[in-house]
């Protein structure tokens, strides 16, 4: 029996002990495949040090390889049946918290983070690392590369489809700009859909990205450039001048002129757009509103 398989028999092995399953409403598709496992923990790149937040860590296989390498780990878990499953498993494991959530409503403040860092109002560095359900990547990215206490690294186990996205390799989307924007993505592996139980359609990849000091631009612009490259794509097989001038209620022609002004073809699709040409753009219409 290989590794995997012995890790799949016991997979199943404690789900039916206690009774689950895995739930396609919530895109659970647990990871069952030794050499992901190491490769997620090696792109993490783990110390004693670390604090890691694990996005839903389901029957807790990747949890017990991050507790085995981070100061402490604070696993977020939306299934309150995997919440008991995962309390049973780790009793009295004092580097781990396990917090019953909604990982879009969650803030890091509220983490298990140190009584010190917080008396300091400090905000402490810290790692996520996860195994994600496909249907809240782009969310979850954002949400915590636009929180005010933005993550050093993030290690994602997404569908390979996205991570080629996030990275520009297939083309630029929303999500592209709003990832590189604050960090560097690369993808890491590949892990097939065999390595998962059960077997989702597609494959997936290690997407880990490493997280600026800094946003590529300054953090007061943020809210306006956010919310012109989200004009920009709301129709993104248009012209710029047209999608950019219905939702900043700019006429057409002006729109074309403006993106003239910005050394920027206003025949051009969103997808043809750097985030330096997103940034001139900002420049320019912030300076319009003043």
């Amino acid at each position: 029996m290989t590794n995997d398989q012995f890790k799949l028999q016991e997979l199943k092995s404690l789900l039916q002990r206690n009774n689950l399953w895995a739930k396609k409403g919530l895109g659970q598709n647990f990871l069952v495949d030794d050499n992901a496992f190491d490769l997620i923990i090696g792109a993490a790149e783990l110390n004693k040090s670390d604090y890691v937040i694990e996005v839903g860590p389901g029957t807790g296989f990747l949890t017990e390889k991050l507790i085995e390498k981070a100061g402490h780990v604070t696993a977020v878990e939306y299934d309150a049946n995997m919440v008991r499953l995962l309390n049973e498993r780790f009793k009295g494991i004092k580097n781990l918290t396990i917090i019953h959530s909604d990982i879009l409503k969650f803030g890091i403040r509220d983490s298990g983070l140190s009584s010190q860092a917080r008396n300091r109002g400090a905000i402490q560095r810290y790692k996520v690392v996860a195994n994600i359900p496909y249907y809240i990547t782009s969310p979850l990215i954002k949400h915590f590369l636009q929180s005010v206490s933005r993550p050093e690294l993030m290690v994602l186990l997404v569908q390979k489809e996205v991570a080629e996205k996030i990275c520009g390799i297939s083309g630029k989307s929303l999500i592209t700009i709003e990832t590189q924007l604050f960090g560097k993505p690369e993808i890491v592996g590949i892990v097939p859909s065999s390595s998962f139980y059960p077997a989702p359609k597609v494959d997936s990849a290690i997407l880990r990205i490493n997280v600026y000091e800094e946003p590529l631009v300054p953090e007061n612009q943020l809210p306006d450039f956010l919310r012109i490259v989200k004009f920009g794509f709301s129709q993104k097989r248009k012209k710029l001048s047209n999608t950019l001038g219905a939702g900043l209620h700019i006429k057409s022609s002006e729109m074309a002129e403006i993106l003239r002004g910005a050394d920027i073809n206003p025949d051009l699709r969103p997808e043809n757009l750097e985030i330096d040409d997103w940034k001139r753009l900002t420049n320019i219409l912030t300076k319009m509103k003043k």
